[in-house]
């Protein structure tokens, strides 16, 4: 592209930046309704995560307690029902000093940041994706958790995102978003153009580490599935969900699984075998426009506006709400909403139990249930 076009283009982000926030545009700039869909995600009930901000993932234990989540001031919170509500679990970082504020981004290095979480049915440990220190664990008591790992063939974790448990094969996959970003510059790896996002499996029996895929534009959700023959792993930069063969006539094959209407977070397995996958945000033609060239997401990434302001011109000024049911193929079995955003924005995970969809919000102080009744 021509410096003058760019040029351009620079002029018209910062307008389109300033503006947005303050009144939304015509139609043509939010996201598209996706067919099928159902509005309904505005009927969820709201757990409010009180003194807290951003639970991204859910997990319950082996004997159904919980959920558990990580909140953006590094504690791991449980939650023990509407009389006692949330309780402190674990945390990642034994410097606790200055981590008395709910959002403090600056702070995530010092503090931790948890992202996905999932226990260890047979021993009732919780394993933890901390953006900053790595792969973590902390016993079925709870308190500070320990390292398992933070680096991967000699290069350092700088953003792991979440992970899966194979029990039967005593393995874990899980995913460092980016080798150059860190969680806060979220932002950046994705209009950047960054793809150095990496999948790894770490062996518990014998603690090796071992690298299985390289050059992933922005890894993040990770599920393996029921019958434990492939692995599905998030790209949210290119809104489609990639699988990893482990076992059967396709071993070590590398396919797409499924694309998406928009960016997806993590993912997480029901009962039967299907996945859910929770949105950030919808495929809009803002953001399409911003990840069409590294250029342009890079002149974005310069333009003198805040990081509200440019998440708000990326997802099209809408704080909405989408999760996709995948199955078991890849096909799309179900789409829900809350489209406007009423209730639910920006989704990190969704978690199916006891016939309920539990919602986790990276953005929001708050979990939403939906019943699906």
């Amino acid at each position: 592209m021509a410096p003058s076009k760019l040029g351009v283009v620079a002029a018209a982000l910062a307008i389109a930046a300033v503006v947005l926030p303050l009144k939304p545009p015509a139609r043509l700039l939010h996201p598209p309704p996706v067919p099928g869909a159902h509005d309904r995600l505005h009927a969820s009930k709201v757990l409010p995560v009180a003194g807290a901000f951003g639970p991204e993932s859910l997990a319950f234990d082996p004997s159904g307690g919980g959920p558990y989540t990580g909140v953006a001031d590094g504690r791991i919170l449980k939650w023990e029902g509407d009389e006692r509500g949330w309780v402190d679990f674990a945390v990642t970082s034994s410097q606790r000093k200055e981590c008395i504020r709910p959002f403090a981004p600056e702070l995530e290095h010092v503090c931790g940041r948890p992202l996905g979480l999932r226990f260890d049915k047979k021993t009732g440990d919780l394993y933890i994706a901390d953006a900053y220190f790595g792969l973590m664990v902390v016993g079925p008591d709870g308190g500070l958790a320990t390292l398992v790992a933070n680096e991967a063939d000699g290069e350092p974790l700088r953003f792991t995102n979440d992970l899966d448990i194979d029990e039967s094969e005593d393995v874990i996959y899980f995913t460092d978003s980016s080798t150059t970003f860190h969680r806060r510059e979220f932002m950046n790896s994705c209009l950047s153009g960054d793809k150095t996002g990496r999948l790894m499996k770490y062996d518990k029996s014998n603690k090796e580490l071992k690298v299985l895929l390289r050059g992933l534009a922005f890894a993040n959700g990770v599920a393996l599935s029921k019958d434990g023959l492939f692995l599905l792993v998030a790209e949210t930069a290119t809104c489609r969900i990639s699988r990893l063969w482990l076992k059967g006539p396709n071993a070590g094959k590398f396919d797409i699984f499924a694309e998406l209407p928009g960016y997806p977070d993590n993912i997480r397995r029901n009962s039967r075998g299907d996945f859910w996958v929770g949105l950030h945000a919808k495929e809009g033609p803002v953001a399409r426009f911003l990840l069409s060239n590294s250029l342009i997401g890079n002149f974005a990434l310069r333009l003198p506006i805040s990081f509200q302001q440019l998440h708000s011109l990326f997802v099209g000024g809408k704080a909405d709400a989408i999760a996709v049911k995948l199955g078991k193929e890849g096909e799309i079995l179900e789409v829900v909403e809350d489209t406007e955003g009423k209730t639910v924005q920006f989704i990190s995970e969704v978690e199916e139990r006891d016939n309920k969809l539990w919602i986790g919000s990276v953005m929001r102080p708050f979990i939403a249930i939906f019943d699906l009744d």
